[in-house]
């Protein structure tokens, strides 16, 4: 079992940056594909982007690609989320989550098919 905190959300005006820290316990935070979720006021949880286990492969939501990037140190137990060019429709609650995967090349960007996930952290633009 592996418990997430979300951290470094905050307030930021239009094309502004923030950096999102996911902090994972255990000794096994390498068996693990991650994700980044966020959830607007009324609408559905929806993906943002994932990272393999090995760190090498990534995946994007079309509405973030280019502008977020999303990492991993496994030696640190750690996954980070750097924001880019942010924009108001980037307001949302952003959810840090994990799944135990045997391939350390999936990623996984389905929110069904992630088993753990911390309690959220609220980024809001202002325009």
């Amino acid at each position: 079992q592996v418990q997430l905190v979300e951290s470094g959300g905050g307030l930021v005006q239009t094309g502004g940056s923030l950096r999102l820290s996911c902090a994972a316990s255990g000794r096994t935070f390498s068996s693990y594909a991650m994700g980044w979720f966020r959830q607007a006021p009324g609408k559905e949880r929806e993906f943002v982007t994932a990272i393999s286990r090995n760190g090498i492969n990534t995946f994007y939501a079309g509405s973030v690609k280019g502008r977020f990037t999303i990492s991993r140190d496994n030696a640190k137990n750690t996954v980070n989320l750097q924001m880019n060019s942010l924009k108001p429709e980037d307001t949302a609650v952003y959810y840090c989550a994990a799944r135990v995967a045997f391939d350390t090349s999936v990623v996984v960007t389905t929110y069904q098919n992630y088993d753990y996930w911390g309690q959220g952290t609220q980024v809001t633009v202002s325009s």
